[in-house]
């Protein structure tokens, strides 16, 4: 019972990355290019645990969150205050906007069975997440999250198993990395999707008063079914041709597999949506509490008013965009392209605290191999926040458009050169 209240805790974790971003992104890659992508979604599930389990590892090592750690480290002067700007500004835009794509998806797929209106169901979606907020702890909406979570993934892995797709495709798609022409991007997307940065402050957040065994048992279970979430909901994208759309793949699924199919990927679409659409504002609240809250001075509490604005504030947002009937998929795209720009902030950020002797000590500080696979995902993240910048850059202007493959070129040159000074400082930390 321990370990299964353990694992229902950190699905809060899978509960936040399979909102209605993953849906459209593994879904529309499936109805792209087949199976061929999935070893991305592998990359991406590897990433967010070591990524989630450094974050969180802050928490119970230092007696810090990830926030409140960051806010030591970089505290004082312009440069503090500028940190403590970009990473509240980060979370808390981050948040508001993933919000609205939350709403929004949680509400398309309820109107695929349901015909009431868009505004009338966003205010019922959006009360429900309130209600939830205000009224429960943050384990209380953590494990009823949880349930949630494994109600999305017995639908998706249920529509994903009837349409009965190639074993061997599964197996080579899984393991067998593929670019077919076109899909770099779309590989950069699957990983921004999965890699969600307000992730890390929640995770890091809710981390206190467990063991280090505790965290790594419930977090890795958690994330590792999410992942095969994240992957059945890409098989059930095979089911249709281009162009991708939730009603057109809702159509197909129950003309190829009955009613049922329809309906499942229906529930999945508003779970995916409604327990994210509870995720964001958690997340922004408990960042803004590490950022802000002096240790003793009670403030910040989860009942408190500061707490509450907090996530009110992100919960609205996603209300106003859900009651002006804003179309999901383009809204749930550019939230998906500024998670691309904000990650490579936090994840930088995070890499400089786990290397940090003097905050993590010698029982805390990332080992050999956690080391390389932080700097394979913080190289992904860089690249994806380079790539994804550029593309709203040339869009916003009307400039000429880069092609996928310069435009991934010159994201991987500019890492290159912001590796050489992020390195000298993570050897300066760890002496």
């Amino acid at each position: 019972m321990t370990r299964l209240l353990q694992i229902l805790f950190w699905s809060v974790i899978a509960a936040a990355f399979i909102g209605p971003g993953t849906v459209t992104t593994a879904a529309s890659s499936g109805t792209r290019f087949g199976l061929s992508l999935l070893w991305a979604l592998l990359f991406s599930t590897i990433a967010c645990l070591v990524l989630q389990e450094a974050s969180a590892r802050v928490a119970i090592v230092s007696n810090r969150t990830l926030a409140q750690a960051i806010r030591q480290r970089f505290s004082g002067g312009a440069v503090g205050w500028l940190v403590m700007v970009v990473v509240l500004g980060a979370i808390v835009l981050g948040c508001a906007a993933y919000q609205a794509g939350n709403i929004l998806g949680s509400v398309a797929g309820a109107r695929l069975q349901i015909g009431l209106p868009a505004a009338f169901l966003t205010l019922i979606i959006g009360g429900a997440a309130g209600v939830l907020l205000f009224f429960g702890s943050t384990q209380f909406v953590a494990r009823t999250l949880g349930i949630i979570v494994a109600l999305m993934g017995i639908m998706f892995l249920a529509t994903a198993i009837m349409i009965k797709p190639s074993i061997a495709g599964l197996i080579k798609g899984t393991f067998v990395p593929a670019l077919p022409p076109g899909s770099s991007l779309l590989v950069l997307g699957l990983i921004g999707t999965t890699v969600v940065p307000y992730n890390l402050f929640l995770g890091s957040g809710i981390a206190a008063g467990q063991s280090l065994g505790e965290l790594r048992f419930g977090l890795s279970v958690a994330i590792v079914v999410g992942g095969i979430i994240s992957m059945a909901i890409l098989v059930v994208g095979t089911a249709i041709a281009l162009p991708f759309g939730f009603e057109a793949l809702s159509g197909e699924l129950s003309n190829r597999l009955g009613g049922w199919a329809g309906t499942f990927f229906a529930i999945g679409l508003f779970a995916a949506g409604f327990s994210s659409a509870v995720t964001a504002p958690l997340a922004a609240a408990v960042t803004a509490r590490g950022l802000f809250e002096t240790s003793g001075n009670g403030k910040w509490h989860e009942h408190s008013w500061r707490y509450r604005c907090v996530w009110l504030g992100v919960l609205l947002t996603g209300i106003v965009f859900g009651a002006l009937n804003v179309k999901p998929i383009p809204a749930i795209i550019l939230a998906q392209a500024l998670n691309g720009i904000l990650l490579p902030f936090v994840a930088v950020f995070l890499w400089l605290i786990v290397n940090d002797r003097e905050l993590m000590g010698g029982r805390g500080l990332n080992k050999p191999i956690p080391n390389l696979l932080m700097i394979a995902v913080v190289a992904v993240t860089i690249t994806l926040g380079v790539a994804k910048t550029t593309q709203a850059f040339t869009s916003a202007f009307g400039l000429p458009a880069m092609s996928e493959s310069t435009l991934v070129l010159a994201s991987a040159a500019v890492t290159a050169a912001l590796a050489i000074p992020i390195i000298r400082l993570t050897i300066r930390l760890r002496r």
